[in-house]
């Protein structure tokens, strides 16, 4: 596949990550007209999932739909963040926390009796692992789901996580970049601040992902959370350019594929949908996620397609962002190769 013979609209449909309610995909006509444009990638939630049977045949189904090959991704951390709970009757994994203190060769057993459930459904990409240091033992919302509130237990278990995914093929995701677990407050509900000093917020939060880097971890996850010490202006990290730019890609030196978290939860809600976009993508995010695909979410492709003919997106960002996508994919023999 030639990314020049991809039109600027599929290029932009390549930068999408959605979601549908329930278990008939094709009864949201918004999602299957992306996924006929060429979407680059869906998420699963718990209520998409019912048996082994039925996920595996939506997944092809869905394959069998998509002009283009897709991300088919999920969050499934293991315990609280889980999304086969219908399939095994409840939980079947721990969380990060209780798996890490079980020792790491329980932590690697259990990653890869995830990646074969996964990989036996069709799913190629998992938001994980979860790299926040959980410095704030009232965090509402990460808590467990972190290994630690040590960052180097959370680099060993790290490591182990993603070298355990990558013998599978799963394209693995850390988050939530630069670090959610200082955060008192939820951002499904609404906008966190961490208010660390910068030395800190380097020493203990972003070191994870420092670590994550050197192993070449193929895409970060961004938090919609304020961090007023790394960036002032009071803009989201997640469509931040002195945290995406300035320090995730220029000073840490990514190159992977950088993700927003669900632009559905209230900590981006700040923002108009458009303008949250138009600061992301010009920041050097190359993803969306939306857990659901509405018509507001198929009309904002246009939007992007029409603020680029304006000048108000940099078009090379699209195409770069396109690029690293696609060659993600065949990275990971989601495209195949032909000769």
């Amino acid at each position: 596949m030639d990314i020049n013979n991809l039109s600027l609209k599929q290029k932009i449909m390549q930068m999408f990550i959605t979601g549908f309610n329930g278990k008939n995909f094709a009864s949201n006509e918004y999602f299957s007209e992306m996924l006929h444009q060429g979407l680059g990638g869906v998420i699963f939630f718990t209520h998409n999932i019912e048996t082994e049977k039925q996920f595996r045949e939506l997944i092809e189904n869905i394959s069998y739909n998509a002009k283009l090959p897709l991300f088919l991704s999920i969050d499934q951390e293991g315990g609280r963040v889980e999304r086969t709970e219908k399939i095994h009757n409840g939980k079947k994994y721990l969380s990060a926390k209780p798996a890490y203190n079980m020792g790491l060769s329980y932590l690697q057993n259990q990653t890869k009796e995830i990646a074969l459930e996964l990989k036996s459904y069709g799913i190629n990409m998992n938001f994980a692992p979860v790299l926040d240091v959980n410095t704030n033992k009232n965090n509402p919302i990460i808590g467990e789901r972190a290994f630690s509130n040590k960052p180097d237990e959370v680099i060993a278990a790290g490591k182990v996580v993603i070298k355990e995914y990558g013998k599978y093929n799963i394209i693995t995701v850390a988050k939530h970049f630069p670090g959610h677990g200082a955060a008192s407050a939820d951002s499904h509900q609404t906008l966190p601040t961490i208010n660390l000093s910068v030395e800190e917020m380097e020493n203990v939060h972003i070191k994870p992902f420092e670590e994550a880097i050197k192993m070449n971890i193929p895409a970060i996850m961004a938090a919609h959370v304020l961090y007023p010490q790394l960036d002032n202006t009071c803009t989201p990290a997640s469509v931040s350019n002195e945290i995406i730019n300035n320090l995730l890609i220029k000073k840490l030196g990514y190159n992977g594929i950088i993700m927003t978290d669900d632009m559905e939860m209230n900590g981006i809600k700040t923002l108009t949908r458009i303008d949250a976009c138009i600061k992301a993508i010009n920041a050097g995010v190359n993803m969306f996620i939306f857990r659901d695909t509405t018509k507001e979410i198929y009309t904002l492709v246009q939007d992007i397609e029409s603020c680029v003919k304006k000048g108000l997106i940099d078009e090379n960002r699209i195409n770069l962002s396109a690029e690293k996508i696609i060659n993600l994919k065949y990275q990971y023999g989601i495209i195949q190769q032909t000769n």
